[in-house]
């Protein structure tokens, strides 16, 4: 009986993992450029609609 080639198994896993990644890669850029995705720039324009530094914590300083 042959024995098992765990090198060979071992490239062709890492080749599927590379293929993967470069795929769901290759699709989020598509998908960005399409406008799919929102952009994080949008997250930000949110944040500053809040009101921010002391002027609501209702404490006077003297």
């Amino acid at each position: 009986m042959a024995t098992p080639n765990y090198g060979y198994e071992k490239r062709q896993k890492e080749l599927a993992k590379k293929r993967k990644k470069e795929d769901k890669l290759k699709n989020k850029t598509e998908r960005k450029e399409s406008g799919d995705l929102p952009e994080s720039d949008s997250q930000e324009a949110v944040d500053h609609d809040k009101p921010s530094g002391d002027s609501g914590s209702g404490v006077a300083t003297t």
